[in-house]
């Protein structure tokens, strides 16, 4: 038995040296104690930007998923100034970043109004994040730049004031090598538009895993939990708004003051899981993913009610050649939706999930009229007949996006069709099609005082708008304020 004991030491201790002369690291986190001064930098930014199209709306993608800043007025114009700060500090045990932006926006017929779309500060703790005011609420592993967006958090809406506490980044499980790693948080938000429900708030938590690390082969796994909650509805009161509400909330159990909410759960409960299979290698990597969205009880993706429905995307990033850096395509169904029937001759299907819908929140999953999901579910500031809640909750949609830079013009082109069934469950009648266009070219000229100029050029062609043409240029400029 001590011979055997022994043996077990010296491979243990054989490997260790080996790990260790192979560098490895049982939880390589990046985190060093030294790292170079004079990066920190606090900048001034300004912008005006000016948008005109010949339709009823301006273009799909001139206004969909920039989180709110672009008005649907064919003509509209906005002033954004402020100050911000990155974190620039990725293997330093703490970092920070914060930004103050404001937002004047005029648009035709006259109106105007100002807001925040930042105004927020950021600390990390060692691998802990901590969030708290306006920035956006964004959980994507796909390219960003040319994804039409999550079905949870596409970026479409103004970003809601919230505070976050969590993981932001993958980092490795202690143990692992690098090969294990893990990220998630959780969010309490404040629901500030008051359209329907008063003084309501938004939950979210989420948790991922990926496999392989440094392998050319890596398989994540994310889980996203969201759900409205609390407040005071025209209708039904407050239908609570304490701890006991929060808890329910939190494990999406039955609870509150109405018969729904104590049949099935207190709030307005959606989720989404996401597959990624990941090949990289050096200077170029490919993603292939598969996003479901859910809003009965939950079940592993590829299963459940709803396995019809959902985001499924390619995309190529590359670095060695600059005129094609990136290339999408994707695919959305949310035709299915569990079924045709809820429930029918006293039995319970629990189909007809209405996507983005509540009896509720009637104003649904949307924030100042517009969807904080994919923006192909159709915003309500697009009703014509003054409904506030979602009008088009059934789409199929096949989007393509590719970016890169030629001789210092950054461009970028995005191309979506998309077929429109409304909301009735049992027709599979196309009500409307739109296909929406995009060409955006930016550049920066140091011989201008350092400004960026874009040009975005877009056109819907269909009927679920109409047709139309719109430009939106842009001129911005960054200013250092302060370095150390």
């Amino acid at each position: 038995m001590k011979n055997k004991l022994l043996v077990i030491g010296l491979l243990l201790l054989s490997l260790s040296a080996q790990a260790r002369r192979l560098s490895w690291d049982w939880w390589p986190t990046a985190i060093q104690d030294s790292v170079p001064a004079g990066q920190d930098t606090v900048r001034g930014y300004f912008g005006i930007s000016a948008v005109a199209s010949s339709g009823t709306y301006a273009p799909f993608w001139l206004v969909s998923n920039t989180h709110g800043d672009i008005s649907t007025s064919p003509f509209s114009g906005n002033l954004t100034a402020g100050i911000y700060k990155q974190a620039v500090h990725p293997q330093r045990w703490w970092d920070y970043d914060f930004a103050v932006l404001l937002t004047g926006r005029v648009e035709y017929p006259a109106k105007g109004t100002g807001y925040f779309n930042q105004l927020y500060a950021h600390l990390r703790l060692y691998i802990f994040d901590i969030t708290a005011g306006i920035q956006p609420l964004i959980y994507e592993t796909q390219d960003t730049a040319l994804s039409m967006g999550s079905m949870i958090f596409s970026g479409n809406s103004h970003p809601l004031p919230r505070i976050t506490v969590g993981i932001d980044r993958y980092v490795p499980f202690p143990g692992c090598y690098g090969y294990f790693e893990i990220k998630g948080g959780i969010t309490h938000a404040w629901m500030a538009d008051n359209i329907y429900m008063k003084h309501s708030f938004l939950h979210h938590k989420f948790a991922a895993v990926r496999f392989g690390g440094r392998l050319p082969v890596n398989i994540s796994y994310e889980f996203h939990h969201a759900a409205q909650w609390g407040g005071i509805s025209p209708l039904f009161g407050d239908i609570g708004s304490g701890w006991e509400a929060f808890r329910n909330v939190l494990m999406a159990h039955a609870g509150g003051v109405m018969a729904n909410d104590q049949r099935n759960a207190q709030g307005n409960h959606v989720g989404s899981q996401q597959l990624m299979l990941t090949t990289k290698g050096k200077g170029w990597e490919i993603n292939a993913y598969w996003q479901n969205f859910f809003e009965d009880n939950f079940a592993f993706i590829g299963n459940g009610q709803n396995i019809a429905d959902g985001l499924w995307g390619i995309g190529f990033k590359q670095t060695r050649w600059p005129f094609i850096q990136g290339f999408t395509y994707e695919f959305l169904n949310t035709t299915d939706q569990s079924g045709p029937w809820h429930d029918r001759d006293g039995l319970c299907y629990a189909g007809n999930d209405s996507y983005y819908q509540n009896s509720v929140f009637k104003n649904g999953w949307n924030y100042f009229y517009r969807s904080m999901g994919t923006p192909f579910i159709t915003s309500p500031v697009y009703n014509t007949d003054g409904t506030i809640h979602t009008l088009n909750s059934r789409v199929r949609v096949h989007h393509f996006g590719v970016r890169g830079d030629i001789y210092g013009f950054q461009y970028r082109l995005k191309a979506s069709y998309a077929r429109n069934y409304g909301n009735d469950p049992t027709s599979r009648q196309v009500l409307s099609t739109n296909t929406a266009l995009l060409l955006e070219v930016n550049k920066h000229v140091e011989q201008a005082w350092g400004m960026d100029f874009g040009i975005h050029l877009a056109a819907d062609i269909g009927t679920q708008f109409g047709n139309s043409f719109g430009a939106q240029i842009t001129i911005s400029k960054k200013m250092v304020i302060g370095k150390w």
